[in-house]
């Protein structure tokens, strides 16, 4: 009896979120996420779970539980964007890897906010590495479609999911043709068909909320599929396009004479700073590969690390994609390689505050969350990162993490090994470790 008390006491924990603190974190040099530069002796106030006032020391109000930063950076939390975390547990084990879905019969209907599991040591790890925040989304597998990805926090809430099929996911670049029959052609034949019909799907004068309107020629996608791209081609849920070669760029911001209503973002564009400023001029944001410069396939041949920086100085919105980075705990590291770009002859960067920027607040604005995430502002969430060092420099790590304004356990499977093989004297090891 004892036993099953326990249990279900333990069960209570894990479904019962924590409560958010009211903190006061002073003496930090403060980074508020929005582009500008650091501040010193900065304080930031969370109060409910919310940032109610981040900036000089002179006007913060009093109140919570004081935490003296001592100097180090205090930044908001990091938004990783696009990747796959919550979906895969070890992913060469396909019965833990939710991230493609093989031999369905489903493609745009995909929804992978139904598989994110909150304790995965995926989002433990990346928690850790100060990622408070994330876009995930499954990957296209049998057709050019991935499905629809989902905005997710990584504070181990049992309900992870904070909007739930947020944008549609595609592939147009030469991973969509092969998929598609072999050839961008038949990609593009694709889509149009399946945006032809869901846009069957919506009445003269807007979406059908309570009537079933029948859908004709039902060629490419199920009812089922073609239902989940309604709010595609009516512009409330926005479409990422993977895309990297200039010539499939250009074809996608073409997409938007035919169907003025999609919402695009641009996800790769590794040759993207060739048509910057058309880029620009669409008002299509990018969250661009990072520091991309020996192609590794033939739509990459005009990569070069300068790319990023190109589409920012043209008036593009760019964000880091984490998908390319195999690791999103290197987010940091290629942001500080932006900066460090700005100091060598011909090549393009960002000064620091835009960059760290790129992995903070712009993510948290193309993924719909503007002034919500990535930033430290009144009103916006209080996820909060404490740091050994400047974050943008390689072997900087955060000391504390916060989100909605809870103190996070910064342990995980790969922080146990370290500690438990730290101190190992050699006679101690395993006879594994003899040749």
């Amino acid at each position: 009896m004892k036993r099953l008390l326990t249990l279900a006491a333990s069960a209570l924990a894990l479904s019962t979120p924590a409560m958010a603190q009211d903190v006061t974190i002073t003496n930090a040099r403060l980074v508020l996420g929005d582009g500008s530069a650091p501040i010193d002796n900065g304080t930031v106030v969370v109060q409910g779970g919310t940032v109610v006032y981040a900036g000089p020391a002179s006007g913060a109000p009093a109140g919570g539980t004081a935490v003296d930063a001592k100097g180090a950076w205090v930044t908001p939390g990091l938004f990783a964007t696009v990747t796959t975390l919550g979906l895969a547990d070890v992913s060469a084990v396909g019965e833990t890897n939710d991230i493609t879905a093989r031999g369905t019969p489903f493609s745009a209907a995909l929804d992978a906010s139904t598989a994110i599991n909150p304790t995965s040591q995926h989002i433990l790890v990346h928690r850790a590495a100060g990622i408070t925040r994330a876009a995930t989304t499954t990957m296209p597998a049998g057709s050019i479609f991935a499905g629809q990805g989902a905005i997710i926090d990584l504070d181990g809430d049992p309900r992870p999911v904070m909007q739930a099929r947020a944008f549609q996911m595609i592939n147009l670049g030469e991973g969509g043709a092969d998929r598609a029959g072999g050839s961008r052609v038949a990609a593009h034949a694709l889509l149009r068909a399946a945006l032809r019909e869901a846009q069957a799907l919506v009445g003269k004068t807007g979406i059908p909320e309570t009537t079933e309107i029948a859908k004709d020629d039902e060629v490419f996608l199920g009812r089922f599929d073609a239902e989940a791209l309604v709010p595609v081609v009516t512009g409330r849920q926005k479409l990422y396009v993977a895309v990297d070669r200039m010539a499939d760029i250009r074809a996608v911001l073409a997409l938007k004479a035919e169907y003025p209503r999609l919402d695009l973002v641009l996800v790769g564009a590794t040759e993207g700073w060739l048509v910057a400023n058309e880029i620009a001029a669409a008002g299509v944001p990018v969250i661009a590969n990072g520091l991309i410069d020996l192609p590794e396939t033939f739509e990459q041949l005009g990569a070069t690390q300068s790319n990023a920086g190109r589409l920012a100085k043209a008036g593009v919105k760019v964000a880091i994609n984490a998908a390319t980075l195999q690791d999103p705990r290197r987010l940091q590291q290629v942001a500080g390689n932006l900066v460090a770009l700005t100091r060598m002859p011909g090549a393009s960067g960002m000064d620091w505050g835009k960059a760290f920027a790129a992995i903070s607040s712009v993510p948290a604005e193309i993924s719909g969350m503007g002034g919500k995430a990535g930033v430290l502002k009144p009103g916006a969430l209080g996820d909060v990162v404490l740091w050994t060092d400047d974050p943008l420099e390689v072997g900087s790590v955060p000391t504390r993490v916060f989100i909605g304004g809870v103190e996070q356990d910064l342990t995980n499977h790969q922080t146990r090994l370290r500690d438990r093989y730290i101190d190992l004297d050699e006679s101690d090891r395993p006879k594994a470790y003899d040749w």
